[in-house]
């Protein structure tokens, strides 16, 4: 395709749409993963003289062999599937000036760089609106680009503890134990896939580009919903000697209702007693020390006597083995399911493997891997993964071939002069 041709539509529901990325890691590139999967033409910036190691993920593990380097990364393999990637060394001039002629032909400019990193090196919002007026650009740092917090850095763990999530996970007389994994990367990589479509419908209405300033931390807050409600009307703090453990739930109340051991080695099954009648068939079940306790015939008796109740359910959990026993639970109409770890629910779950949420991705050097596919299907315009994360500057004489109609003698001139 030549610099003055048409933007041809792509297949998939996004194929209209062009967006020119620099997201990383997962709060970034996780957003883009999913426009990738539905079609957009998403084309990865990176920097030749660092190897693209502006998203640290690009040389880290798990490895598929004994290979290392910033081609092998499965975590980077697994985020940025279906996309192009370019390197452009943004150092100089001749690259800036390609870069500007990429902006040209996008829609979309996503970043999740700290505060004010695009402005520095000459493409922030302002300058970006120059070059095309309809542009969308969307910025997603830890704490948005205004506000008194706006000049710090932020990573996945650090935007859940300040968000108060990590507050809200643990048991009620212990410290936060928050998550194992850095949940807000994922969900901040959502939240602003929703923010880049809602910049797009607008402008399909109005012809309109704009900037869409997103907050990491403030998106995480979003998530505390009814102990942020319970605490502004109420008075009532998540966290209070003599509640019930942070991660149960009390709204409505139910008791027996948390995890129970099962047989076997770090083995579970999550148990929930929605009112009286389910007492009595789990009670059935568990024997007489549960049947005539006077105490467990009122969803009340239950909470007042909680850890004790929990006690006795766990003694008669711990040695059943958990899948079985969630098969019973629940052929008794007792809300009950087995705590499934990642190879069990990976490997071993047909629903999984027909949801098809693991699909197998062809890379140009890891060969065939599976990566995550995406919890949603849409019955005319389904999403596709099917191609691998791209190398460093795997797709940098095709960009600039197809997109900006340079020659092989052109490309040759900047690769000698490193500028890809």
């Amino acid at each position: 395709m030549t610099a003055s041709s048409p933007k041809p539509a792509r297949p998939g529901a996004l194929g209209r749409f062009r967006i020119c990325d620099f997201t990383g890691q997962l709060a970034g590139a996780g957003a883009t993963k999913w426009l990738a999967a539905f079609g957009a033409e998403v084309i990865r910036i990176e920097d030749p003289v660092t190897q693209g190691l502006w998203d640290i993920l690009r040389p880290m593990g798990p490895f598929v062999d004994e290979r290392r380097g910033p081609d092998f990364g499965g975590g980077f393999n697994n985020h940025n599937t279906e996309k192009y990637g370019v390197t452009l060394n943004l150092r100089t001039a001749r690259a800036k000036e390609i870069l500007v002629e990429i902006v040209k032909r996008s829609d979309v400019v996503s970043e999740n760089f700290a505060k004010g990193v695009l402005e520095r090196w000459g493409f922030g919002y302002e300058r970006l609106r120059q070059i095309k007026p309809d542009i969308i650009y969307v910025s997603n740092c830890g704490f948005g680009h205004r506000g008194p917090y706006s000049d710090y850095k932020t990573w996945g763990p650090i935007v859940q503890a300040m968000s108060g999530l990590t507050f809200l996970s643990g048991r009620a007389d212990a410290e936060p134990a928050g998550w194992g994994y850095s949940y807000m990367d994922h969900t901040g990589g959502m939240y602003m896939a929703i923010a880049i479509l809602l910049a797009l419908v607008h402008r399909e209405r109005t012809g309109e580009g704009q900037w869409v300033d997103m907050s990491c931390t403030d998106s995480g807050l979003t998530l505390t919903g009814t102990t942020l409600l319970d605490y502004t009307v109420n008075g009532r703090p998540s966290r209070r000697p003599g509640a019930p453990d942070s991660n149960h739930s009390t709204s409505p109340a139910m008791a027996p209702h948390g995890v129970y051991p099962c047989r076997g080695n770090d083995e579970w099954i999550a148990i929930a007693c929605r009112d009286d009648a389910d007492w009595q068939r789990i009670a059935t079940k568990i024997g007489a020390d549960a049947t005539g306790d006077m105490r467990y015939s009122s969803v009340d008796g239950r909470l007042a006597a909680q850890s004790v109740l929990d006690a006795q359910v766990a003694d008669w959990t711990r040695p059943q083995e958990k899948y079985a026993l969630a098969r019973e639970l629940q052929a008794a109409g007792i809300p009950a399911a087995a705590v499934a770890k990642p190879e069990e629910r990976i490997d071993q779950d047909a629903n999984t493997a027909d949801f098809g949420l693991w699909p197998t991705v062809t890379h140009s050097k890891l060969g065939k891997v599976r990566v995550d596919g995406l919890p949603a299907h849409l019955s005319k315009t389904d999403w596709k993964i099917e191609r691998g994360a791209p190398c460093v500057g795997e797709h940098t004489d095709q960009v600039l071939r197809e997109l900006l109609g340079m020659s092989s003698e052109e490309i040759g001139k900047l690769r000698a002069e490193g500028i890809v």
